[in-house]
């Protein structure tokens, strides 16, 4: 077995400075974070914590998985290599692939969900987001690609049903495809309500689509191998189509690209499709390697910002909202549900179905999940840093009068004024609409959801430094668009993932199905996959209390009970493969994801608040529809009894996932005991070993039967 690291050589005096250089800068902002109270605390500490953190988990803990608990071995072929056909299994460049993997798995969580745990204050959000991502999502997202790598890229469900049995396998194909639709019906939701009436946006996301083909053709038969060529081709093209879109929205094409709701549900269903069925590397690679230039850029340049302007972070660093459970942006005290809200950027139970979907079956080397499953995660984690200190350095009034429920602040500046006093905090009606027409926005008044919370905040810091508040419209309008891109490319790859998983489960019942060269099924399975999400979300547009947002309150529940079954998974595998001795790798975040879902799970299926639990909520209108009163968000007797469907549709769903996990941890728990106390090892779907032929440069990969070595060509 060889590994980067097999030789190893003591560490060099220069080497050892750097190191604890980066080790004491990222104290010294910890410290700053955790201990300063009654002064004003820079956000410029924050990103200093963050990548002095990420750096030393990188190189030393990533590393020391990598080589002493996962054992990767590049003289064994993957997948991608030894399963070849050009359509879903095809080796991909390690750049291009962890630009792929990371638009994948960055969505709407690390964006979002930061924004809306800033009432929780930002210490308690900071923590979870750089430590849980360090040892939790990174390590899932890892493991789990190496175990679907060594599976022949094997879905989740199936990896479920493979190494733990039928029972907890079967418990966790109905779980992890349940929660899936969910999910991608929820991130295509937010796509449609951003760029519903946004010419700018719709045409700039638009074009990344020809402009992917061009590039996946270009590196494919045009110039193969030359990936740097070909990324400056895509970005300059990327950042013509991004100062187009602001021309269109002046122009007279703004209404050819101005489309309702309806239409781009259809746009996106059809998109979806598409990029499931096409191979992989003429669209869905491209673009989404395209994507991260946009993203990584965009993160990047607010990192700057924060740097050089160093705003004040204006949330306390925890609140009383944490203690009390009383927030008005969301319900629940700090434990469980600041690490529900906050799932993407720290663990996300989405990303295992990326790691065990699409990436697996393009990896070229089994060193490079370290690069790919760790390093992607800590990139979105540090857009999750970012997200939450754009919503930290606005006044609190204004984060307030902007998340709080409309049923709270009414639907005037003044009324929203008067709310936002009651809750303790200040901001005249004037301020409020001055905020408003900063952005070019005739209100911002119960703008929930955190994504227009997310593009003020990153207006303020960007016009700070680049244009002043002359160009405060614009920044804001360019994250609004930046926000839609970021998410879309979760909805093309989730669609394929749901596809191979899709097939997966049908092949154990006929095996063509499971073939997933086989163009029928690949058709068939695609079209079932986007019709599911594409029918939730296309209700959830038309209905404000149906479809998708019927749904909607499971969402972080569900996908951190998802990342629970990843985390059996993975642990089950190590326990059997004889790794028990490091299976605390994945056992110990499986625990603590566990009981923190399993304990929101308990808490919104039994709580007897309304504000919290499905059921209390269920009560509290049923109760009012009986006397004919009407409570909002509901508007009449009509939504009234739709709300009290709604609530008992959750409660059962909550439990019912649940229950799922309980039966997937129970199942696996039995396993581990069998394989610890067996004389011989448990069956394994481990592929077995083959040797490589892939030699692999930074820029090209050939075979050792071609002549000469691989040349760096970039």
């Amino acid at each position: 077995m060889t590994t980067p690291d097999s030789t190893r050589s003591r560490p060099s005096w220069r080497s050892i400075l750097i190191w604890t250089a980066i080790s004491v800068a990222a104290a010294i902002a910890w410290a700053v974070i955790a201990l300063i109270r009654g002064e004003e605390v820079s956000a410029f500490w924050l990103v200093i914590a963050a990548l002095g953190s990420y750096a030393i988990g990188y190189r030393f803990y990533a590393r020391f998985i990598a080589n002493r608990v996962l054992q990767v071995d590049d003289t064994r072929a993957t997948p991608a290599e030894r399963l070849d056909d050009g359509v879903d299994f095809q080796p991909t460049d390690r750049r291009v692939l962890l630009g792929h993997h990371f638009a994948a798995v960055a969505g709407a969580g690390p964006l979002v969900g930061p924004v809306l745990a800033a009432q929780m204050g930002y210490l308690p959000s900071t923590m979870w987001i750089i430590i849980g991502a360090i040892f939790a999502g990174c390590v899932q997202d890892m493991v789990v690609l190496f175990i679907s790598m060594r599976r022949n890229g094997r879905s989740l469900g199936q990896l479920a049903r493979d190494e733990i049995g039928p029972i907890g396998g079967a418990a966790a194909l109905v779980g992890v495809f349940s929660i899936m639709i969910i999910l991608l019906a929820v991130l295509a939701l937010v796509v449609v309500n951003a760029l519903a009436a946004s010419p700018w946006g719709t045409f700039s996301i638009a074009m990344t689509i020809p402009i992917a083909l061009l590039m996946g053709f270009y590196m494919r038969t045009l110039r193969p191998g030359r990936v740097l060529e070909t990324s400056l081709i895509g970005v300059a093209l990327l950042v013509l189509a991004i100062i187009a879109g602001g021309w269109v929205q002046a122009s007279s094409w703004a209404d050819a690209f101005t489309l309702s709701p309806q239409t781009l549900v259809f746009c996106l269903v059809i998109y979806g499709f598409v990029a499931a069925v096409l191979p992989v590397w003429m669209l869905l690679a491209p673009r989404d390697y395209l994507s991260t230039f946009m993203k990584i850029g965009t993160i990047g340049l607010l990192a700057v910002g924060v740097l050089i302007v160093a705003p004040v972070l204006q949330t306390e660093a925890i609140t009383d909202f944490a203690l009390d459970g009383t927030g008005p942006v969301f319900s629940g005290k700090l434990f469980p549900f600041v690490f529900i809200t906050i799932a993407c950027g720290a663990l996300s139970g989405f990303h295992s179905l990326i790691a065990s979907g699409t990436t697996p079956k393009m990896i070229q080397k089994e060193s490079q999940v370290r690069m790919i499953g760790y390093g992607a995660m800590l990139m979105e984690s540090f857009v999750a840093v970012m997200a939450l200190i754009a919503a930290c350095i606005l006044d609190p009034g204004l984060y307030y009068a902007m998340n709080a429920p409309a049923g709270v602040l009414g639907t005037t500046v003044e009324s929203a004024s008067t709310a936002v006093a009651n809750l303790g905090f200040t901001i005249s009606p004037q301020d409020l609409q001055a905020a408003a027409d900063a952005v070019g926005e005739e209100s911002l008044v119960a703008r929930t959801g955190g994504a227009p919370t997310l593009a003020v905040g990153m207006s303020e810091i960007l016009s700070s430094v680049f244009g002043g508040d002359g160009l405060k419209a614009f920044w804001y309008h360019f994250a609004i668009m930046f926000e839609a891109l970021f998410i879309l490319t979760t909805v093309d790859a989730g669609t394929r993932v749901g596809r191979f998983m899709l097939q997966d489960t049908l092949g154990n019942v006929w095996k063509p199905l499971g073939r997933v060269s086989w163009k029928p099924g690949i058709w068939a399975t695609s079209a079932v996959v986007v019709l599911a999400w594409g029918y939730f979300l296309y209700a959830g547009v038309n209905d404000p209390l149906g479809g998708i947002n019927q749904l909607f309150p499971l969402f972080g529940i569900a996908n951190q009970l998802l990342a629970a079954i990843a985390l059996t998974v993975a642990t089950t595998v190590l326990v059997k493969s004889g790794r028990l001795k490091w299976a605390w790798v994945t056992a110990v975040p499986l625990a603590w994801v566990a009981v923190v879902t399993l304990t929101a799970s308990w808490q919104k299926v039994f709580s007897e608040d309304p504000r919290i639990g499905f059921f209390a909520q269920r009560e509290r209108y049923a109760d009012a529809l009986s006397q004919g009163d009407v409570l909002a968000p509901a508007k009449d007797l009509d939504q009234m009894r739709t709300v009290v469907t709604n609530s008992t549709v959750d409660g059962v769903l909550a439990a019912f996932f649940a229950l799922l996990v309980v039966i997937v941890i129970l199942n696996a728990a039995w396993i581990c005991w069998r394989a610890v106390r067996a004389t011989e090892p448990l069956p394994s779907t481990e592929a077995p070993y083959v040797e490589s032929k892939l030699l692999v440069s930074a820029g090209r990969v050939s075979s050792t039967e071609e002549s000469g070595a691989a040349e760096d060509r970039p």
